[in-house]
C-alpha cells in the first residue's frame, strides 16, 4: 500500500466517466466518499462501489455520511429512515441502558444497510455537543448537551457499526458544537478558554479516542491557536488532538472545499498535512479541484501508513445478525420517546 495517496475523493454522478477513471487510477486515493448525487438505487449503488474498487484495483474503503435524521445520503423509500441522534439523547434522559442498546441496534442496522451496497466506512458518530445559541449545523445530530451521554451513546454507535463490518469516523474533532457559524459557509471562531473546552467539547472525543478514524473541525479555537483552523493548526493537532485527547487513529480533514478554508486546493491540502492530518478529504467531485488536491497530497508512508492500514482493518468481520429482529427491538426501545 506504499504507493497509495493520502486522499479521499468524491465523484460527480451515478457512474464513473472516462476522465474520472483515468484520474483515480493515476492518483490512487486511499478511499472514496459517496453522496446523494451518486445514489439512484440498490443495484446501481452496488455496481458503483464495485466499479470504484475495480478502478484502483484493491479493496478501497468507501465512505458515506449516514448518521440518520437530516444527514442521510441513503433515503426512503429504498432505505430505512434512521432516527437522528437527538432521539437517542432524549431516551438517555429517561433510560440510559435502553438508549445505549437502541443506539447500538440502530448503528448495527446502518452497517447492515451499508455493507449490502458495498459501503464500509460511515462518517459517524458525531461526538460534538449540542449547545444552545450555537449554529444549527450540529443541533439534533448530537447525542446530548453534556459529555457523558455523548461518550456512552457514541461508544454504542461505534460498536454497532463495527459489529457489522463498517468502520466509524468520530467527528468533528476536537469539537464543533460551540461554533456560531456553519463551516460549510464561513470560518467559525470559538473564543472560549482552553480549560472550558477541555471539560466540555473535547471530553467526548477523549472518551472515544480509540476510534479508528476521526474527522477534523474547520474551526479556530482562539485560546489555543488564533491563526489557523484546527484542520491546519499544528498546535491543535499535536497538543490537543494527539496529546490532550489522546487520539492516535487516522486523522482526516473535513471537506477541503468548504468555505471555512482559504487558498488554492493544493495549499489547503499541504497546510493540513503539515499540521499533522493523515488524510485529505475532498467531496464535491469537481475534477479541477481534485487535481489540485492530488498535487498537495502525499504518498502514505511511516506513521500515516500504519494508521491508514489500521483504519482499513477496522472494516472487520461481520457478526451474525437478524435485521428484522433488530429493527423490531429498536422500535420497541424508541416507543417511549414517541409514545
Amino acid at each position: 500500500m506504499s504507493g497509495v495517496s493520502s486522499a479521499i475523493y468524491g465523484l460527480a454522478g451515478l457512474t464513473l466517466d472516462p476522465e474520472e477513471k483515468a484520474f483515480f487510477r493515476d492518483a490512487d486515493p486511499w478511499g472514496f466518499i459517496l453522496f446523494a448525487r451518486n445514489v439512484e438505487g440498490v443495484r446501481q449503488l452496488s455496481r458503483l462501489t464495485l466499479e470504484l474498487r475495480d478502478c484502483v484495483g484493491r479493496d478501497v474503503p468507501i465512505l458515506i455520511d449516514q448518521e440518520g435524521g437530516r444527514v442521510a445520503r441513503l433515503k426512503p423509500p429504498t432505505w430505512r429512515a434512521a432516527p437522528a441522534a437527538q432521539r437517542f439523547a432524549d431516551l438517555y434522559l429517561k433510560d440510559e441502558e435502553a438508549a445505549i442498546e437502541a443506539t447500538r441496534l440502530n448503528h448495527r442496522l446502518l452497517a447492515h444497510e451499508l455493507r449490502a451496497v458495498g459501503i464500509d466506512v460511515d462518517c459517524a458518530p458525531v461526538a460534538d455537543l449540542r449547545i444552545e445559541g450555537a449554529d444549527a449545523i450540529i443541533g439534533d445530530r448530537a447525542f446530548g448537551t453534556t459529555p457523558e451521554p455523548i461518550a456512552h451513546l457514541g461508544r454504542a454507535a461505534m460498536e454497532g457499526l463495527m459489529a457489522g463490518g463498517v468502520a466509524p469516523i468520530i467527528k468533528h474533532i476536537p469539537g464543533h458544537g460551540r461554533a456560531k457559524a456553519d463551516s460549510h459557509l464561513e470560518l467559525p471562531v470559538v473564543p472560549e478558554e482552553h480549560g472550558l473546552l477541555s471539560e466540555t467539547d473535547f471530553a467526548p472525543f477523549k472518551a472515544l479516542n480509540d476510534a479508528p478514524m476521526a474527522m477534523t473541525a474547520h474551526i479556530v479555537y482562539a485560546d489555543i491557536d488564533d491563526s489557523a483552523p484546527a484542520t491546519q493548526s499544528r498546535e491543535v493537532v499535536e497538543k490537543v488532538i494527539r496529546g490532550e485527547i489522546g487520539f492516535d487513529g487516522l486523522l482526516m480533514t473535513d471537506d477541503l472545499s468548504m468555505k471555512a478554508l482559504e487558498g488554492t486546493f493544493r495549499e489547503r491540502g499541504e497546510r493540513s498535512l503539515k499540521a499533522g492530518c493523515d488524510m485529505l478529504l475532498h467531496c464535491n467531485g469537481d475534477m479541477a479541484e481534485m487535481k489540485a488536491v492530488a498535487e498537495g497530497a502525499a504518498r502514505l508512508d511511516g506513521k500515516r501508513l500504519e494508521r491508514a492500514d489500521a483504519a482499513a482493518a477496522a472494516r472487520g468481520t461481520i457478526e451474525e445478525f437478524d435485521p428484522q429482529d433488530a429493527e423490531s427491538r429498536l422500535n420497541a426501545l424508541l416507543e417511549p420517546v414517541t409514545g
